[in-house]
């Protein structure tokens, strides 16, 4: 340790002792099972919706996945809006932010947020706020993914 370092006085020890004594212990384990069945519950809600469009639109598989995720995105910005996705994130955590809703969740926010400084100035810059680092990473992502994968085909590894 350098002679500039501050040892705590015996108030401050103290404080810290009893600061944790008075600290709330935090449920991390029953967290992360409500975290991980809210995120199994919406996962499945997904999956029939997928399931609904391949049996009544004629989607394949492959092709029923966009607009899978368009809709759960709008069902949670739509939730979001209503204020009902908000109590249900207080009560998942990160069981409602990993999935494609928090997404949708994340982008809409800030929209509401900002709604009284005008539809340009305010939703229309705000919109993106925290949702616009998402979408950079993942088509700069998507870039290098496809021009590896373009490289690999033309050397003939593939």
């Amino acid at each position: 340790m350098s002679k500039n370092s501050k040892q705590p006085t015996p108030e401050q020890k103290a404080y810290q002792q009893y600061e944790q004594q008075k600290e709330l212990k935090r449920p991390v384990v029953k967290n992360c099972i409500i975290a991980f069945l809210v995120g199994g519950i919406f996962c499945t809600v997904g999956q029939a919706i997928q399931l609904c469009y391949i049996y009544f639109f004629n989607f394949t598989e492959v092709t029923a996945g966009n607009p899978t995720v368009a809709t759960m995105i709008f069902l949670a910005m739509l939730l979001t809006g209503f204020g009902v996705y908000d109590r249900i994130a207080q009560f998942a955590g990160a069981g409602s932010a990993v999935p494609v809703t928090g997404f949708g969740n994340a982008v809409i926010s800030a929209c509401i947020e900002h709604r009284t400084e005008g539809f340009v100035l305010g939703v229309g810059s705000n919109m993106f706020k925290l949702a616009g680092s998402v979408i950079l990473f993942g088509v700069f992502s998507a870039f290098l993914v496809a021009l590896i994968k373009t490289i690999i085909i033309q050397l003939g590894v593939l």
